[in-house]
């Protein structure tokens, strides 16, 4: 079973020059393979930041232009992720960052857990996607259980053995951030509805780079960034609007208490999501295909991550071919399926010392356990963890190649 949602049949391509004329930083002249922590933004989605800046904006109303605005505004962006992930726009919630987002809703969750009750998360996962349920497991007494994976392969181990009727929730991610490893989720996640559990689900790191689809998935939670695809610095979680019902959050007392308002803690930043909403529409628009633009736009996101995937895909094998190719070099895991993620040391050299190389050739690559770090020390890289090279829509052959070359200079005798 696979993670990937079906697309429509096409004949799309990316043009990739066509993709690079959109993200002014990319005049700058660097390779940016630091997608992972945070994309570039396109043109579009600053200028929409800013036009709804300027335009005149009040809190979310009925009578005046600036308060239907910004009521606009917000019904857009939830139209946007929705069409984005296979969601229903009634079960977006917005909040400043998916950490905050997950902490949130693990306090809601866990209300109802106690001494017996079990949770699930992954040596895998972003600490955001870690933490928090282990604090809330800590405060109502509920067991925690930990999903190993294969620090060779970077493939996780198998789910049943850890599930039973008290499992109340499972927590695992779409993609490694740091490994790039796709579990299968709509496999853990059907095991888990099997005894009962939820499942939430961190799809940060797949967002940019694959079509989604929250219920192939069968995530009962799925929480992205928009800022990394594309986008501003803020988060969002998608979930069935019946079960957010049925979950009370902590709120203010004269604030919403409708579904997915009361989820969401004060004024939402209505300029940021006028930049989720451009984000998303540029993110449909990357395809371009032979029959012309359909008209549904949760079709063409769908066209266009299908296009981007390939794209990808075959960097990623260019990348891995390079650096394969140099004695000295280290990669650390060999999923069978991934995001176009690789991370790598290099013998003789901390993670800082490579980073520091690259940069100073105009290749930004970081090094890092970038918040994972449970499967940093797992896979033997400890709190150091190591270099980390993502490619996006905007990477072209030449900036892959200028990173492998840059890395094969270090390997020759200082």
């Amino acid at each position: 079973m696979t993670t990937t949602p079906s697309t429509p049949e096409t004949a799309a391509t990316l043009d990739v020059a066509r993709v690079r004329a959109a993200f002014p930083a990319l005049d700058l002249g660097a390779a940016h393979f630091d997608g992972p922590g945070g994309s570039q933004v396109p043109a579009v989605v600053a200028d929409a930041v800013g036009a709804t800046m300027t335009a005149g904006l009040a809190n979310r109303g009925t009578l005046t232009e600036a308060e239907l605005r910004a009521e606009r505004v917000v019904a857009e962006a939830r139209a946007a992720v929705a069409d984005l992930l296979g969601a229903d726009p009634r079960g977006v919630v917005f909040g400043r960052s998916m950490t905050q987002l997950t902490f949130d809703l693990s306090r809601t969750l866990s209300r109802d857990w106690g001494p017996g009750d079990e949770v699930v998360v992954t040596r895998l996962d972003h600490d955001a996607n870690i933490r928090p349920w282990l604090i809330a497991a800590e405060r109502s007494g509920a067991t925690v259980r930990w999903l190993e994976f294969d620090p060779e392969t970077a493939e996780l181990d198998d789910i049943a053995p850890l599930l039973t009727e008290r499992t109340r929730l499972v927590a695992v991610t779409a993609a490694s951030n740091l490994l790039g490893t796709r579990p299968d989720v709509p496999s853990i996640a059907a095991a888990a509805h099997e005894v009962g559990a939820l499942v939430y689900v961190d799809g940060v790191h797949l967002a940019p780079h694959s079509p989604i689809d929250v219920s192939a998935l069968g995530a009962d939670f799925l929480a992205c960034s928009p800022y990394k695809f594309f986008g501003p610095h803020l988060g969002a979680v998608v979930a069935d609007p019946a079960l957010l019902e049925t979950l009370r959050a902590d709120k203010l007392v004269p604030s919403s208490d409708a579904v997915p308002e009361r989820f969401e803690l004060g004024t939402l930043p209505y300029e940021l999501l006028a930049g989720v909403t451009a984000a998303v529409d540029f993110m449909a628009g990357l395809a371009l295909g032979d029959d012309g633009e359909p008209a549904d736009r949760r079709t063409r996101v769908l066209t266009s991550m299908a296009t981007v995937e390939r794209h990808e895909a075959a960097l990623l094998q260019r990348l891995l071919d390079g650096l394969g190719s140099l004695d000295g070099v280290v990669l650390h895991g060999a999923p069978a399926r991934r995001t176009p993620t690789v991370l790598f040391s290099v013998a003789g050299r901390t993670g800082r010392e490579v980073s520091a190389r690259l940069a100073a050739a105009g290749v930004n690559a970081p090094a890092s356990h970038f918040y994972a770090i449970e499967a940093s020390r797992h896979a033997g890289l400890g709190d150091d963890g190591a270099v980390r090279a993502g490619i996006a829509p905007y990477t072209s052959t030449g900036e892959v190649d200028l990173l492998v070359a840059t890395v094969s200079q270090m390997l020759t005798p200082r």
